[in-house]
């Protein structure tokens, strides 16, 4: 049953990772695009899909909460401050998706609001993950670190390494989506953001090496780890002949493979422990009892239903966006109403109102 668990933490939080990553990439992008015709069709790309994307997280936070209670404990307590600003950053640019078609003159400020709020959650997760992979102050199962403790300069590095990470996962969903200059656009960035990413890995390898940190030590002596970074290797090669061959469908797919190849070799070498080398998955665990009685109900009936929504959602949408800007919305809206309202105008027009001059004039022509 443990395993089980383990199981969905996994897959909910690369599902996650990948769909919400490339709604925050945009939303990255969106921040260094001033055209506001490319900022509604990358609005249009991720409408349909982005407040389901997001449930995903939730079910990252249910599952840690039921099933692993010491790790959502330590957790919350040593990433207080990141995940509140994760929190308010998701707030903010749910705000802004919904607020910024409805103005005019201050549509700037929903447009810094959607950039910023993706920037900060998407750097958030960054320096989370960082702080973890660096080793968290624990003692006797309690974190002792303080405010602070998760601060370094790894963790700040991998925050940037995540915002470049999502930003080329949602170039490739542009890409995928988009049609015209929005599509060419979003070509020209992916040699610019595999270069940045690139240089990332290299920087995060030469640290770990020069501060000697644990988890190098499980890929020395884990040696079929390399499957992942090959196959990553592997996928970021394709992904570079796709590009220059300009195969619309497979460069979204391709930056996923690249994910859950990194999201496979973080796994496997965190494993046997859920918080390095002070947690194990046995001591996280929550009692049989209570990991029976989750999956009767949310493992057995609502994980099921989540990815059979996602993949009906996903397939329903699939295929180019259509663009309709947020101008071309409204003059539509207004087409629409100005019917009514004139049909309306001449279904209800008031009867002429008559004085009393007037009713003695017609009289005394009916008289005479």
């Amino acid at each position: 049953m443990i395993m089980f668990w383990v199981a969905v933490l996994a897959i909910s939080t690369l599902i996650y990772v990948l769909l919400d990553g490339f709604d925050l990439g945009i939303g990255i992008l969106f921040g260094v695009t001033r055209d506001e015709a490319r900022h509604d069709a990358m609005m249009n790309a991720v409408a349909p899909v982005w407040d389901g994307n997001q449930t995903w997280l939730v079910v990252t936070g249910v599952v840690l909460w039921g099933a692993f209670p010491a790790v959502y404990a330590i957790l919350l307590s040593a990433f207080y401050l990141p995940l509140l600003f994760m929190l308010a950053g998701l707030i903010l640019r749910g705000v802004a998706f919904e607020f910024r078609h409805n103005t005019t003159r201050m549509r700037w400020v929903w447009n810094a609001s959607f950039a910023g709020g993706s920037l900060i959650a998407a750097f958030a997760q960054g320096l989370t993950v960082g702080a973890l992979v660096k080793g968290l102050p624990i003692s006797d199962g309690h974190y002792v670190g303080g405010d602070f403790g998760w601060l370094s300069p790894f963790a700040l590095l991998c925050g940037v390494g995540l915002c470049l990470g999502y930003t080329l996962l949602g170039a490739c969903w542009l890409i995928l989506k988009c049609e015209g200059d929005m599509r060419d656009c979003a070509y020209r960035s992916i040699p610019y953001l595999a270069g940045g990413l690139l240089a990332f890995l290299i920087a995060v390898f030469v640290y770990a090496l020069a501060q000697d940190l644990p988890v190098m030590m499980r890929w020395l002596e884990r040696p079929f780890l390399i499957v992942f970074p090959a196959t990553g290797a592997f996928a970021a090669i394709a992904l570079a002949i796709s590009v220059r061959a300009r195969i619309d469908a497979v460069p979204f797919r391709l930056v996923c493979l690249i994910f859950a190849a990194a999201f496979g070799t973080l796994a496997i070498s965190f494993w046997p422990y859920m918080i390095p080398s002070s947690i194990t998955i046995a001591q996280a665990a929550a009692p049989h009892a209570s990991l029976a009685f989750m999956f009767w109900g949310a493992g057995l009936f609502v994980l099921p239903m989540m990815l059979v929504y996602t993949a009906i959602n996903l397939h329903v949408f699939r295929g180019k966006a259509a663009v309709h800007s947020s101008q071309s919305i409204k003059e539509k809206a207004a087409s629409h109403i100005t019917p009514m309202i004139s049909t309306t105008s001449r279904q209800t027009h008031p009867l002429p109102r008559t004085t009393t001059g007037d009713r003695y004039d017609q009289s005394d022509r009916l008289a005479s």
